[in-house]
């Protein structure tokens, strides 16, 4: 099923007005490992690192 290209603009408008795009780059292979453990853990490789991100910063506001 194709979507529309008014459902695609529309997912455009919602990915530019609501979210921010960061890329970032690995070793090769890394890229499998985390999305291995991403899986086991039951989510998304997205889920998985911005929870990781969110994780580091709340414990570096603890050290400091």
């Amino acid at each position: 099923m194709s979507l529309s290209e008014k459902k695609k603009a529309s997912n455009r408008r919602y990915l530019k007005e609501k979210l921010d795009h960061i890329s970032f780059r690995v070793p090769k292979g890394q890229r499998e490992v985390i999305q291995a453990h991403a899986e086991k853990m039951g989510e998304s490789m997205n889920a998985f690192i911005a929870r990781a991100v969110e994780q580091a910063m709340l414990s570096d506001k603890e050290d400091t």
